[in-house]
């Protein structure tokens, strides 16, 4: 499995997934322990904000999962689209956010994409 976490400044867990342009990706393997495998630094218009209208394959297509400190709902439904879960954490050290995230990851607050409308976090099974 494969996270990225929103790191602007590539030390702690930064919000507004859909603007970042730098992840910290973390690997982790059958033996569950993450490892920081890759960093993205793309360039504006790859953020997702920018790249939302653009067809085609995209770097963090390459991930499962997206951690962020906080996005908007039109990011989740964009990555729940992409096949990608994307989450909520309140943790600011990115290797602990993925911790968390493999511990407990159904528990975890995603936006809501179950096409009502408003905006709010809570958790759903099987994302």
């Amino acid at each position: 499995m494969k996270i990225a976490v929103s790191s602007q400044n590539f030390r702690t867990v930064t919000n507004h997934a859909g603007k970042a342009r730098r992840f910290i990706i973390y690997t982790v393997g059958n033996d569950l322990q993450p490892v920081e495998t890759d960093r993205l630094d793309m360039p504006k218009e790859m953020s997702m904000h920018e790249f939302a209208d653009k067809v085609g394959p995209h770097p963090l297509d390459a991930v499962d999962v997206i951690l962020s400190a906080s996005f908007g709902a039109g990011f989740a439904r964009r990555m729940h689209a992409r096949g990608l879960i994307a989450s909520i954490t309140e943790k600011t050290d990115p290797l602990e956010a993925v911790k968390e995230f493999m511990m407990n990851g159904q528990n975890l607050p995603q936006l809501c994409d179950c096409n009502h409308d408003h905006d709010h976090t809570h958790g759903h099974a099987g994302h």
